[in-house]
This record gives C-alpha cells, sequence and structure tokens, in this order.
C-alpha cells in the first residue's frame, strides 16, 4: 500500500508572500437597517459590545469601529462606512474586520463575495460572528456562498414583507408624504398634513396664472423675478418644477398611491407604475390648497396644449400664451387650427387676423379659408356670452337635461349587465374545462381550440367593457365641467362689455370659423352659439 502523507494547509497571507504580524490590526463593522430607535439602541449596544471585544483580545490591536446607521443592507450602494471602511483596508491599515454576521455585512450574495474575495486577496479576513466565519479558513469560501444566499432569501422576505405592509396602508387611504419639499404643505404633531398658508399662495398663483393662459416658462420666470423660493429652498424655477406642480392630485386633496414600484429589491430601483399592480385613489384624504373643479380645469388645458396640431406635421403649432384665441380657433374647410398674422403698414394701419395654419404653409389650393379680424372674433364672443348670461337660467337647464339624460340611459346599463353576466359565464366555462382536461386528459388539440376560443371570447368582452367604463367617466367629467359653468355664470350677474380673457378660456373649448362671416363657438358644455362677425 502506498504512503501518504499531508501536507497541512498554509494561511493565505503567507501564500500572498505577506508577514505575520506579532499583533493582528482587527476592525469592527456594524450595521442596523431601520432608523427606529429601538434599532439605533442595538446599533450602540453593538458598537460598544466590539470595541471591548477587540481590546479584550492579547493578540488583536484595536483599528477602529466603521458603523452605519439606519441604511439598508441589500446593496453598498449608500453605506458611507462601509465604502471607507473597505479603502482602508485596500490601504493596508488594518488586517481582519470582525463583523456581527452576513446579512449585517451585506445581504446580496454579489457584493458578500465581491468585497469578501477582494479582501482575502490583499490578506486581510473577515470573520462573521454568528456563523463562525473566516474567510482566511480554506472552508469559509464554500459556507460562506451558502449563508449569503440565505441571507439574500432573508432580505427578499423582508423586502416583500415591507411592501405588503405598504399596500395594506394604501387599501386602507393611509396616505404618507414627504412634506420636507412639498409647497404648500406642512405636519402637524400627529404628522397629519396641514396647510402652509404662505406656501399654498404659491401654489394657487401658479394654478390662476396657467388657467388664465401663461406659459409654464413664463410663470417660472415671473416666481424667479418676484424672488419666490421653490419647495425645495432653490431660487431657479425649472419647466419640470412646476408641471409636477400642476399635475400632482394632491393639492385638490385627494392622493393616487402606488405611483412608482420597486423592480429589483436588491437595487431598489422604482419607476412608473404603469398598471404593471394596483393603485389606490384616496377622495379628501387630506386639506384641499385647490378645489377638485380648478385641478381638473387645468388637466384638461394641459391635454389642450398638448394636442396643438395644425393640419400635418409641417404645420404643427408649438403653444403660445401671448393671445386667448391661441389653439382654440380651428378651420370649418380643413380643421387646421389657426395661427395669428399682422397684417397693414406701419403702426397707423396695422391690425390683427387669424388665418389657416393649412393655407398658410400650403397656399390657397388647399386650403380657400380666408382671414377673421381678430377684433371682430372679440366683438362676436361677448354678443355670444351675453345671449347666455341673460339667459343663464334657461342654459344652465337645458345644460343639466342633457347631462340627466346621457346618465340615465337604461339601455346602457342593460348593457352593461348582459356583459358581466356573459363574463362570468365564460369564466365558469373556461374553469370547468381545465378542471376535465386533469380529470380526464382531454385531446391536446381539442383542448387548446377550446380554451383559445374562451379566451379570445372574453378579451372582446372586456375591451367592449371597457368602453362603458370610459362612457362613465365622460359622464362623470361632463357633469362636473357643467357645474364649473353653472357656477362661472351665477356669478355674472350683469352683461360685459369687453372682451373678458379669462371668463373666453373658462367656458370655450374652441372656435369653429365657418366662414369670413361666421363663426360658431364651442362652450365646454359642448352647446354650440353661432354668431355673424
Amino acid at each position: 500500500m502506498p504512503k501518504v502523507s499531508v501536507i497541512p494547509a498554509k494561511q493565505v497571507q503567507v501564500i500572498n508572500g505577506i508577514k505575520d504580524k506579532k499583533k493582528k490590526r482587527v476592525c469592527a463593522y456594524c450595521r442596523v437597517s431601520t432608523d427606529t430607535d429601538e434599532q439605533l439602541t442595538s446599533y450602540e449596544a453593538q458598537v460598544t459590545y466590539y470595541e471591548s471585544y477587540i481590546r479584550g483580545k492579547p493578540e488583536y490591536e484595536f483599528a477602529g469601529i466603521f458603523a452605519d446607521e439606519g441604511i439598508t443592507g441589500t446593496n453598498t450602494k449608500h453605506r458611507t462606512e462601509f465604502k471607507r471602511m473597505i479603502d482602508e483596508a485596500l490601504a493596508g491599515k488594518f488586517d481582519m474586520i470582525i463583523t456581527k454576521s452576513i446579512s449585517r455585512f451585506a445581504r446580496n450574495t454579489l457584493d458578500c463575495l465581491k468585497y469578501v474575495r477582494l479582501l482575502r486577496d490583499k490578506g486581510i479576513g473577515v470573520y462573521f460572528e454568528k456563523e463562525n466565519i473566516d474567510t482566511l479558513d480554506s472552508k469559509g469560501e464554500v459556507l460562506l456562498t451558502i449563508l449569503s444566499s440565505l441571507a439574500q432569501d432573508e432580505s427578499r422576505n423582508i423586502s416583500e414583507n415591507s411592501r405588503w405592509g405598504i399596500v395594506r396602508r394604501f387599501q386602507q387611504g393611509k396616505v404618507r408624504v414627504n412634506h420636507k419639499r412639498f409647497l404648500g404643505y406642512d405636519k402637524d404633531e400627529n404628522g397629519e398634513l396641514i396647510i402652509d398658508e404662505e406656501q399654498a399662495k404659491i401654489v394657487r398663483r401658479i394654478y390662476k396664472e396657467y388657467l388664465e393662459g401663461k406659459g409654464i416658462r413664463a410663470i417660472g420666470k415671473d416666481l424667479e423675478r418676484d424672488n419666490i423660493l421653490t419647495g425645495a429652498g432653490g431660487r431657479k424655477w425649472h419647466d419640470s418644477t412646476i408641471q409636477k406642480i400642476l399635475r400632482n392630485e394632491k393639492y385638490s386633496g385627494d392622493a393616487l398611491l402606488q405611483k412608482t414600484i420597486t423592480t429589483d429589491f436588491l437595487t431598489h430601483k422604482r419607476v412608473k407604475n404603469k398598471g404593471e399592480v394596483q393603485q389606490y385613489y384616496v377622495e379628501d384624504s387630506h386639506p384641499a390648497i385647490i378645489s377638485k373643479e380648478m385641478f381638473r380645469m387645468v388637466q384638461e388645458e394641459i391635454k389642450r396644449r398638448a394636442s396643438l396640431i395644425g393640419y400635418s406635421e409641417k404645420t404643427k403649432s408649438r403653444y403660445t400664451n401671448k393671445y386667448a384665441f391661441s389653439g382654440r380657433i380651428v378651420c370649418g374647410n380643413c380643421g387646421s387650427k389657426f395661427r395669428r398674422k399682422r397684417w397693414g403698414p406701419g403702426e397707423k394701419y396695422k391690425k390683427y387676423v387669424w388665418l389657416c395654419a393649412n393655407h398658410i404653409d400650403n397656399g390657397l389650393k388647399a386650403c380657400s379659408m380666408k382671414a377673421v379680424s381678430e377684433e371682430k372674433l372679440k366683438a362676436a364672443f361677448v354678443r355670444s356670452i351675453n345671449k347666455i348670461i341673460e339667459n343663464k337660467e334657461a342654459f344652465i337647464k337645458t345644460m343639466m337635461e342633457n347631462i340627466s339624460r346621457v346618465s340615465e340611459s337604461k339601455e346602457d346599463r342593460s348593457e352593461l349587465k348582459i356583459i358581466n353576466e356573459s363574463l362570468e359565464e365564460l369564466k365558469e366555462q373556461m374553469m370547468n374545462l381545465v378542471r376535465l382536461n386533469v380529470r380526464s386528459s382531454l385531446d391536446n388539440q381539442i383542448y387548446d381550440e377550446e380554451y383559445e376560443r374562451l379566451e379570445e371570447e372574453i378579451k372582446q368582452l372586456k375591451e367592449k367593457k371597457a368602453g362603458f367604463d370610459n362612457t362613465e367617466l365622460i359622464k362623470k367629467e361632463g357633469i362636473q365641467e357643467v357645474k364649473e359653468i353653472e357656477r362661472i355664470l351665477r356669478d355674472r350677474q350683469d352683461i360685459i362689455k369687453d372682451f373678458d380673457r379669462e371668463l373666453f378660456m373658462q367656458i370655450v373649448d374652441k372656435v369653429k370659423v365657418i366662414s369670413l362671416v361666421e363663426v360658431e363657438f364651442i362652450y365646454k358644455s359642448g352647446v354650440v352659439v353661432k354668431e355673424i362677425l
């Protein structure tokens, strides 16, 4: 029998040619995951324990404590003390790191192994006290890989549990908002949102000026001119800052929850929720700075400005806030938007007219519509709105009757009921088919064909149902629109003498030019009033 001799394993330091020191320079790394009082107590206890532990070992030389508090361990991206420790280790300032457990060091397998191997190559060990693993030991790598994977699973479970708690709060309508950069709001001693009246004035000003026709850039410049600070305390009002304020439903007292979702529990990357998971809309969750009607009007104005397109891509119109008629005048011939033009030589004879963009860009053959005078358009609106003001009770009654008639359509409700019943029936058929296949093992082709047929029918019915849901939403918005117009008209006791830009923008959807002498004012309620120029 051959003779076998065992050659003892060498330490990594010896293999790498690093001289053995009399005393090991040892540091400790501590971390807690959240910033609650209990966890911070745990953090302080860890720091005290490891300093005493290292100083109490005669073979160790205390090299310091590195500690991160209130920071998650799923990645090392934001752990400043951890990064500093690694940098100092690679610079040769100590020989060993002691930490409580793998999950304290990192809950990401890749991060954990990456740093352990990086340190080991420099002859620096990491000792995980709970698992009793020394990374300079020959068995350390295998055990570390297994236990790091378990730590990563633990982190995934914690992430899922946290998300479940957040979703439960959403379902209960509990709104959590970071108020520090939230212009117009503060929090009281109970953590509830309260209005900061000084900042609220800025929010109301932004909404009001936008509805009056100002562009986002012009609003921002005026705020900067008046030395008004943003919610974050900055002097520069970026377009995106004002856009977010105008689109934020929280200013109307409501809250849309789960706007973003976390796609990776390790990197904590968040993306916009485009329907991947449920959202929750909480009405009247906190005090409102602006009315729901004003918020709705702003959202419609945002859409209107975004849709300012002329006859073709070549005649696309850029929104301008200078003129009340911008984007609102359309050609009765070709459907293009109108543009403002100056006519007449010199200041004495100048006048402004509105002309079809298709006619301007492509000539008379493309569109024969003539120019219309701006002053005549303004005078026509004054006559049109005065007719409504003088007969506002009849006008309001007609609007409400039209909305009520549409809302109370029995045919729609009956058809929607049939769709819902058919969907339930098809779903039951699909479940029965699946059960039958499990019990009797149907022919694959027959099963697939029948399943696909049911699936297609369900898809078609769902699309049809979505159309009804959209109709209901339009009806609801229509009612709100009529109520807003009713409020505006009831506030007007006397007829107007001059063109009122604010009133025009509040209640007119568009102006359709029929000919050189005739236009139609299409009000936001859907009512059309013809006028002669």
